[in-house]
């Protein structure tokens, strides 16, 4: 078996891996799109976070993947209800979408004679079949045909891979980490498009001597013994995965409250952005960010840290510039916000006061 570098090993890029760790806690923040030269850790990254994240639990014999605790295809449907349903846990992969993909291939064939006799067993299963559990992974998603990635996109927003064909409607769970990467140099994506990503990041060469001087170090005793580096970040590797483990399960629990809701808002409109999906994305990844740093609450910190990661790509901006944040503005409205906070709670202890 080919060994992957250690996710806690790759020197350096801490914001991209952030957003990878973030969308394994939670793909409901609808995947990350890096931008950034060859050479810069991206695959690395992606392919070291599918051998980082805990075993998934899987219907046996599924070709989707399904998951035995939640949405399911119509086969792995009828054998709960028979009582025939067994499972195997394996390990999330990665799953790549070639560049000259065709739609067939994406979403899968049907046998029209077949699927009014059968349903979905008259499937063949395509890319977004193999992707549900897993790591959707799409290298140069600026040179995919935007049909292709619309159908993606939709496929992750949804959770459901739908196929129709004559009047005939199969449909599968499809539910994956959404990884997008690209060279900018090589062209840019639509806006309606980047709007469609959750997070957004930009990854850039190390231009600190020591870091480069790490990662040489680290490469060649990865391709010298692969087993002493992983032993190395093993530790590291474990307690990384337990706090992803638990923070998926405390997510739910996270509160943000309306005054911060209304602070993400205000910025959003501020900023110029249009969509509700900003506000919404920003919200839920503050909220991720809360999960895994084991609160229960959602603070100031987690709103500049998802506001960083969710906004740059949703600005609108001339051609050929560059995502970039506000971070004066957003400064300034968090200020007058955190000020507003203040003078409402000394008001409320001089009243306090007054009462009593």
């Amino acid at each position: 078996m080919t060994m992957v570098f250690p996710f806690t090993a790759i020197v350096g890029q801490q914001k991209m891996k952030k957003a990878l760790i973030l969308n394994a806690i939670n793909p409901k923040i609808g995947g990350v799109l890096i931008r950034g030269e060859k050479g810069t850790a991206k695959s690395t990254a992606v392919r070291a976070l599918a051998e980082l994240l805990p075993e998934i639990e899987i219907v046996k014999g599924c070709s989707f993947n399904c998951n035995p605790y939640g949405d399911m295809c119509d086969i792995c449907k009828d054998k709960r209800k028979n009582g025939m349903l067994k499972t195997i846990k394996r390990k999330m992969k990665v799953v790549d979408l070639p560049i000259g993909s065709t739609e067939d291939r994406v979403i899968g064939t049907l046998d029209i004679e077949k699927a009014i006799k059968e349903g979905v067993k008259a499937l063949e299963s395509g890319i977004l079949a193999d992707a549900n559990r897993n790591i959707l992974y799409i290298d140069e998603i600026n040179l995919l045909d935007d049909h292709i990635i619309d159908i993606l996109l939709d496929a992750a927003a949804m959770g459901w891979n739908t196929i129709e064909r004559e009047g005939i409607n199969i449909k599968h769970p499809s539910k994956f980490i959404l990884v997008g990467t690209m060279n900018p140099e090589e062209g840019e994506l639509r806006p309606q498009i980047l709007d469609r990503f959750g997070l957004m990041v930009d990854v850039e060469g190390l231009d600190d001597v020591k870091q480069r001087v790490e990662v040489i170090k680290m490469v060649e005793e990865f391709n010298k013994n692969p087993e002493e580096v992983y032993k190395q970040s093993e530790e590291e590797n474990i307690n990384l995965r337990e706090k992803i483990e638990n923070a998926r399960k405390n997510l739910d629990s996270v509160n943000i409250s309306d005054d911060l809701l209304e602070l993400i808002s205000k910025i959003c409109i501020e900023l110029n952005i249009p969509t509700n999906r900003a506000d919404i994305t920003v919200a839920r990844t503050a909220k991720t960010i809360a999960s895994f740093n084991s609160k229960d609450y959602v603070s100031i910190e987690d709103i500049k840290e998802a506001c960083d990661l969710a906004l740059p790509h949703r600005m609108r901006r001339k051609p050929f510039e560059p995502p970039q944040l506000n971070n004066e503005k957003i400064e300034e409205m968090i200020n007058n916000f955190e000020n507003e906070e203040n003078e409402k709670e000394q008001n409320d202890k001089e009243n306090d006061l007054k009462k009593n």
